[in-house]
């Protein structure tokens, strides 16, 4: 029988390259380091770092972070003061995007410092009830602190609040509200330095640059007096009458 036949397979093999005429082997560049996403091959072969537009105008898969989102993220990763370190959360806002009014507290609780939101605790129960009873849906609504991280011991915190103020400015200038309302001394303090005590304040509101702002005492300085409860009744029903019209 015969055996299985066999290929040859025959190779020419040209004359050997001098070493000195032999092209420089490419290096691999790491000057600049960028996402892998962003490395290309050049034309003789080696990984070379190149800019997104190079690379076919990739876009970035999280695409463009918008001007409130950017903010947010400024603020909770903020460590421009001790309370940075300190708290829990950065309480940044909650309410709706476009809001007809903005409630500006002071400084959040050991609550909203564990969920990350203004006004959850008790103060919030408070605030909310006065939100429903003046007639304000909520895509028309937002709340914030002038503080966006928990003081010691809930005491405003003055030097943090400066630190934090260009944050609220910023803010208010995104959400462009046509009224503001201050929930007690120190956030009154904030929005219209010029502004008399409180008690004399509350309940009527004032011009502050471009916008309206009514001011109130704190829900929460109302749950501490039965007098200052029936103030704080009182102003809310005010409120409620002003905002009736819409007419601010």
């Amino acid at each position: 029988m015969e055996g299985p036949s066999h290929k040859v397979l025959v190779f020419k093999v040209g004359p050997a390259i001098p070493a000195e005429k032999r092209a420089p082997r490419a290096r691999r560049s790491h000057r600049v380091r960028t996402h892998p996403i962003f490395w290309g091959v050049d034309w003789v072969g080696s990984l070379t770092p190149v800019e997104p537009a190079a690379a076919g105008g990739l876009p970035d898969p999280r695409g463009p972070a918008d001007p409130w989102t950017a903010l947010t993220a400024e603020i909770e990763s903020c460590r421009r003061c001790p309370l940075g370190v300190s708290r829990t959360h950065a309480v940044v806002y909650r309410g709706s995007r476009t809001p007809t009014v903005v409630f500006v507290g002071e400084a959040p609780g050991r609550k909203e410092d564990e969920v990350g939101r203004p006004f959850v605790g008790r103060s919030g129960v408070r605030l909310d009830r006065a939100i429903a009873q003046v007639g304000l849906a909520e895509p028309e609504f937002g709340v914030l602190n002038v503080l966006k991280c928990r003081p010691p011991d809930n005491r405003f915190d003055r030097a943090a609040a400066a630190t934090c103020r260009p944050y609220l400015d910023r803010q208010l200038d995104l959400l462009a509200p046509r009224a503001l309302v201050t929930l007690g001394a120190h956030a009154l303090r904030a929005v219209d330095p010029s502004a008399p005590p409180v008690l004399q304040t509350a309940g009527r509101p004032r011009a502050v640059g471009s916008r309206v702002l009514f001011p109130l005492i704190h829900p929460a300085a109302a749950m501490r007096s039965k007098r200052l409860a029936g103030r704080w009744d009182a102003d809310v029903r005010a409120l409620g009458a002003w905002l009736a019209p819409r007419a601010f």
